[in-house]
């Protein structure tokens, strides 16, 4: 995230800071459910190889990766195989 200089008048100023506090809330305590993402990355995989081999578009891959969405059990299991890693991988990194 980068750092953004804002001029404000004071009650704007104290919209903006509710604003901004609870995005960093939703974000900071937002719940990754997968990680797709981090198994590409460790596999030296792009999302875009990945979205090419299920015939999906890459938007559908991002919304995963950034657990948007999660993808179907069958789409986990061809994630899983496509990646050569256990399919539990996807969910809980078991690596010590």
């Amino acid at each position: 995230m980068h750092e953004t200089i804002i001029f404000l008048k004071n009650k704007e100023w104290h919209t903006f800071y509710i604003c901004i506090k609870q995005q960093l809330y939703c974000m900071t305590n937002k719940i990754y459910y997968n990680r797709i993402k981090s198994v590409l990355a460790e596999k030296n995989v792009s999302s875009k190889d990945l979205a090419r081999h299920l015939g999906k578009t890459e938007s559908t891959v991002s919304r995963w990766c950034t657990n948007d969405v999660q993808p179907s059990v069958e789409v986990f299991y061809q994630i899983a195989q496509f990646l050569e890693v256990d399919i539990r991988e996807l969910f809980v990194s078991t690596k010590a």
